[in-house]
C-alpha cells in the first residue's frame, strides 16, 4: 500500500524542534543512527511530515531521498498524523468476503478521507489492515482498541457519532 502525505498543514512547535535538534546532535556524524533519529522524531511529532524529514536530512547530513525512502519502506513510520481515534478496517480474506471493503468505503465517505489519511479536524485516521484475528466476527474494524464485528455500512454513521459526541 502506498503511503499518503498529509493534507493537514504542519504545526510543529519550537519545543518539538528543540527536542529533535537535541536527538540529532547526539547522533550527528553517525549515519547508522538515521533510523533511531527517525523513530525519535516520530515519537516527538507523532508522524514524519516533510518539514521534519528535511530537518533530519540536513542535521544528519544525508540526502532527503534517503530519509523519505526509509520512512516509506518501514511500516512503523507515518507521513500523516494519526487522529485521536485510529480506525483500522480489516481487509483479510474472511472480512473481505463478508463486505469489509464496503465498510472501509463508508468510513472514508463519512469522514471525507482515504485510507492512510487523517480527518481535517484531527479526530479520526483511517487505515486498511490485514487479518486481525477476529474472523468469526467478520467484517471487523477497530477504533483504537475497541473491536466492532458483524457490522454493516448502515451502522457506520452511528458508530462514528459515538466518538464525535464523546
Amino acid at each position: 500500500m502506498q503511503k499518503k502525505i498529509s493534507k493537514i498543514p504542519f504545526k510543529g512547535t519550537a519545543e518539538q524542534e528543540e527536542k529533535l535538534k537535541a536527538v540529532i546532535a547526539e547522533c550527528k556524524g553517525d549515519k547508522s543512527k538515521l533510523m533511531h533519529v527517525m523513530q525519535q522524531a516520530q515519537g516527538i511529532y507523532g508522524y514524519l511530515p516533510y518539514e521534519v524529514q528535511v530537518m533530519i536530512a540536513e542535521g544528519m547530513d544525508v540526502p532527503l531521498e534517503k530519509v523519505y525512502g526509509v520512512s516509506t519502506f518501514y511500516a512503523q513510520f507515518s507521513l500523516s498524523p494519526k487522529g485521536a481515534y485510529n480506525i483500522s478496517v480489516c481487509l483479510g480474506t474472511a472480512c473481505y468476503v463478508k463486505g469489509s471493503q464496503k465498510i472501509l468505503d463508508k468510513v472514508c465517505e463519512e469522514l471525507g478521507v482515504q485510507p492512510g489519511e487523517c480527518s481535517s479536524d484531527g479526530m479520526f485516521s483511517v487505515e486498511a489492515c490485514r487479518c486481525i484475528g477476529a474472523c468469526g466476527l467478520a467484517p471487523v474494524f477497530t477504533v483504537n482498541d475497541e473491536v466492532y464485528g458483524k457490522v454493516t455500512p448502515e451502522e457506520i454513521p452511528g458508530i462514528l457519532a459515538k466518538y464525535r459526541n464523546g
